[in-house]
């Protein structure tokens, strides 16, 4: 995860990058990182959410279909 790498390495995405890459709504971007779900850091009155913690929840999210 991003605690794993220097800060400088870690690239940040905004709730909308998430949101589009994900395919999902931002409310639901939202809804994740208030749940804790998935991390992010709080900036200002936004949110930012390391690019590793997307590919580290879509990951363990991933379910196989018959």
């Amino acid at each position: 995860m991003a605690a794993d790498r220097p800060l400088a390495e870690v690239k940040f995405l905004t709730v909308a990058e998430v949101a589009a890459a994900m395919r999902v709504s931002k409310m639901t971007v939202y809804r994740l990182v208030h749940a804790g779900t998935l991390p992010a850091v709080r900036v200002g009155r936004s949110f930012r959410v390391p690019e590793q913690a997307v590919h580290d929840y879509l990951d363990h999210a991933y379910v196989e279909t018959a």
